[in-house]
């Protein structure tokens, strides 16, 4: 009876609204009286929304042609000629997170961001094999991750990930504001993004946790990879190895793909390896393995913090044969609240021209074996000033330095072009390019 006395005061309510006319008193009064007593809940308990705004400015000193200035092995929105307002990205992540109870139990990760970022992101070459001015997009959509998490009451817990989810490896993430640097990286522009399959993770103890996965491959959605050779797979292992305390950490990552991986540097319609001839990658096989790690020295009283992150990684098919290496030093200093320096050296380097040789090489393919490059390596050097002057607002100042083998400009072989006849392109210079930029970032 009181549910049918309610009911009928709601429509009471409603038809008062309908006849008053715009009466100003009564209207407020009755639209408070409904919606007090008469809403829909729509969120779940234990949903979070989070994420963030992150836009700057960039300059490139480096020329003003379309795609012959760009900086080689620097991601596409961090190499736009000369001066660039940039909406890097809007970050939303929608989460359930597992709690830290060891019973069977459920939840989700969804993770949206739209932005420049996110149009290299979901098309690393923007149509184009050298990503260039024409290719920024602040439209564009990229789907980071969509998840459902598991818990199995097994020992500590089993965890498991079934959907998508980031890449395993490096030390740089794809959430900008979480690195230490505005701009990406030289070895986080080659590791995988992301793979769609199963991992699961268990946590030994306090010292040592385990992950270990089956994917489609690097950066795709399906399971053929670039070969087209019918199931292609990834197998994926990390162990993570925490000091006690937990001001330390070492990470060991482990990928082994029974076919090419996905384009990682330009498209992801293509292959990172190029072969011969314009032939393609081919079958064959592909192994990576990671390593990094971080130290917050505990004499310094977490105003320090050090850090290293390195790539070795190999692709074997009858055509080509390369192998591709680098190591990277990061530092930061927190000197108060408000203010913090970082600063971070990388070298890339490969056998050949297979890995990364359209981003700047001698502009050639060499022979059977991939195309011996001597020297074929690139190095860079960054440093960035951080400022938190308000609550959840970041604001950083950055200054960077590439160089070595074609670190600037030239065309490469171009991977999308694997028919007959697919020209080299050009060779690029040695650099040095030099950057400088700013950034703001709003986080919730």
């Amino acid at each position: 009876m009181k549910k049918i006395t309610a009911i009928l005061g709601v429509l009471a309510a409603v038809a008062s609204l309908s006849l008053a006319d715009s009466g100003p008193e009564a209207s407020a009064k009755d639209t408070k009286k409904v919606v007090q007593n008469n809403f829909v809940e729509t969120a779940q308990k234990g949903i979070k929304l989070s994420g963030y705004v992150d836009a700057g400015y960039s300059y490139n000193f480096t020329g003003t042609s379309v795609n012959k200035s760009t900086v080689n092995g620097r991601f596409g929105s961090d190499t736009a000629q000369r001066g660039d307002f940039n909406l890097y990205a809007v970050k939303l992540a929608l989460e359930k997170a597992l709690t830290s109870e060891n019973k069977a139990q459920a939840g989700f990760r969804t993770d949206v961001m739209i932005g420049e970022d996110a149009n290299f992101l979901s098309n690393r070459d923007g149509g184009n094999n050298t990503p260039n001015n024409q290719d920024q997009n602040s439209n564009a959509l990229f789907l980071e991750q969509a998840y459902v998490s598991i818990r199995a009451p097994v020992g500590n817990g089993w965890d498991f990930k079934v959907g998508k989810f980031v890449s395993i490896l490096g030390y740089e993430v794809i959430e900008r504001p979480a690195n230490m640097n505005t701009t990406y990286g030289l070895l986080w522009q080659q590791f995988p993004l992301y793979y769609t399959g199963v991992l699961s993770s268990y946590k030994f103890d306090d010292y040592l946790d385990a992950k270990l996965g089956v994917v489609n491959g690097s950066n795709t959605d399906n399971n053929t990879t670039t070969a087209n050779n019918g199931d292609g797979c990834a197998v994926l292992a990390a162990l993570n190895v925490t000091a006690p305390g937990g001001n330390a950490n070492w990470s060991n990552n482990f990928q082994y793909s029974t076919n090419p991986e996905n384009d990682t540097t330009l498209s992801t319609t293509n292959s990172t390896i190029v072969n011969v001839a314009g032939s393609g990658p081919g079958s064959g096989r592909m192994f990576i393995y990671n390593s990094w790690g971080n130290w917050a020295p505990k004499f310094a009283d977490d105003k320090l913090l050090f850090a290293f992150d390195s790539v070795l990684g190999n692709y074997s098919s009858a055509l080509n044969n390369s192998t591709w290496y680098g190591a990277g030093a990061y530092a930061k200093y927190q000197f108060n609240d408000w203010f913090y320096l970082a600063g971070r050296g990388e070298y890339l380097g490969s056998n050949n021209d297979g890995k990364f040789g359209v981003n700047g090489s001698n502009g050639t393919q060499g022979n059977v074996s991939g195309g011996h490059i001597t020297g074929n390596n690139l190095w860079e050097w960054t440093l960035t000033a951080g400022f938190n002057v308000i609550d959840n607002l970041l604001i950083r100042a950055e200054y960077r330095l590439d160089w070595g083998a074609g670190a600037v400009g030239g065309t490469g072989f171009s991977a999308a072009n694997t028919g007959a006849g697919a020209s080299a392109g050009t060779s690029g210079s040695g650099g040095p390019a030099h950057y400088a930029g700013a950034e703001v970032v709003y986080s919730f």
